[in-house]
């Protein structure tokens, strides 16, 4: 069986450019990918799901004040 990429919240704000704060807002829109697992010191999702999310729903840019990193 095929193992899943996994993105956690530091990929997903590289990915996205944003910050890790970001990051929560992104992942709590409606249609964003269901994690795979929430774990005790992290949520993880699925690469694959994500990167065609993000091919039709570009995050917005951060706005002034997101800190980035």
């Amino acid at each position: 069986m095929k193992r899943p990429r996994l993105y956690g919240p530091g990929e997903l704000a590289a990915l996205f450019g944003v910050s890790r704060q970001r990051v929560l807002q992104i992942t709590r829109r409606p249609g964003f990918p269901e994690p795979l697992a929430r774990l005790i010191g992290t949520t993880v999702w699925d690469a694959d799901e994500v990167d065609e999310w993000a091919r039709h729903n570009r995050p917005p840019r951060p706005t002034e004040g997101d800190e980035q990193g």
